[in-house]
């Protein structure tokens, strides 16, 4: 199922290369948050934050972050634990605010980098790009940001998403995505205004809690695919260049484990180790207790023992 080469540039399955549309999105979607943020700095700082921009900027981080790391990718990708339609829906509706895409798009671009990871044909691995300094360089841009607009989405079909294609909730929603993104913004908009009293005050509840959010949360995300290839410890044994970074675990949410992760794919607990905190895992924890999710799946201590790199 390893993708077709023509040069270097790996070819889908699906498509040739990024489709057009996809292209001028991701753009937008890439620009539009560091606008926003740099507006934010220069123009709101110090004269429009305000204790419920804040609020909103951490509440809406942390709840549809989660979205992207318990839903899109621990449940939808990886299937590490079951849940009910009711809870499924709400995981693929706070992803897709987070603007990394629809759950089919994100989806089938992820199971393709496990199933390829590093080698030719991955789609945001920064080990593909040749030797030396400069290579290097270009392989940590195109591992972060680059991939958006050259190998992003050419795996969205059933090759590597035919579950989620034969379930009409995730069509509908994918079909909804521009609402959802619109949501993403109205959310923060619409409680800074009521709050505040003026729409003044929504517009500047909207650039913390919605644009300023987005960027940050997009970067963390993509940092997994760059510097989580890169820089780490390897505590177990893989075929790619996976690593773990503490340092950026607690803005992925557990997701910085990443040689954990690919040492075990379908573990719903990424931090596996003493001390490697892990918010998404928590959640789906917590999810357990109240019976709202089931059939959870981590390695056992044996099973760890024998992937631990020598």
């Amino acid at each position: 199922m390893s993708a077709e080469q023509t040069d270097s540039v790996p070819v889908g399955t699906v498509r040739p290369r990024t489709a057009n549309f996809s292209q001028v999105v991701t753009f937008i979607a890439i620009a539009g948050p560091p606008l926003g943020a740099l507006s934010a700095m220069g123009i709101l700082w110090g004269v429009a934050f305000h204790p419920v921009d804040l609020v909103l900027l951490v509440a809406m981080y942390i709840v549809c972050g989660l979205g992207i790391t318990v839903g899109f990718h621990r449940l939808f990708t990886h299937k590490s634990f079951a849940t009910g339609r009711i809870l499924t829906g709400l995981l693929a509706i706070l992803g897709s605010m987070t603007l990394q895409g629809p759950v089919t798009q994100w989806v089938t671009d992820h199971r393709k980098h496990h199933r390829l990871s590093d080698r030719p044909g991955d789609p945001h691995s920064p080990h593909l790009h040749g030797e030396g300094f400069l290579a290097s360089l270009r392989g940590l841009w195109h591992s972060h940001v680059g991939w958006l607009m050259s190998t992003k989405g050419m795996e969205r079909g059933e090759t590597y998403g035919k579950d989620l294609y034969e379930d009409p909730m995730i069509r509908w929603i994918d079909r909804l995505y521009f609402v959802w993104v619109a949501l993403s913004l109205a959310i923060p908009f619409a409680v800074g205004a009521l709050v505040g009293g003026s729409w003044g005050r929504g517009v500047e509840a909207m650039v913390w809690g919605g644009v300023l959010r987005i960027f940050l949360f997009q970067h963390a995300t993509w940092a997994v695919n760059s510097i989580c290839h890169s820089f780490g410890r390897r505590p177990f044994s893989t075929p790619d260049e996976s690593r773990n970074n503490w340092l950026l675990a607690p803005f992925t949410f557990g997701e910085a484990w990443h040689n954990n992760h690919h040492a075990f794919p379908t573990s719903a607990r990424h931090g596996l180790l003493p001390g490697q905190f892990d918010i998404s895992w928590l959640t789906i924890r917590g999810l357990e207790r109240l019976g709202l999710v089931w059939d959870v799946r981590v390695p056992s201590a044996q099973v760890q023992r024998a992937r631990a790199s020598s």
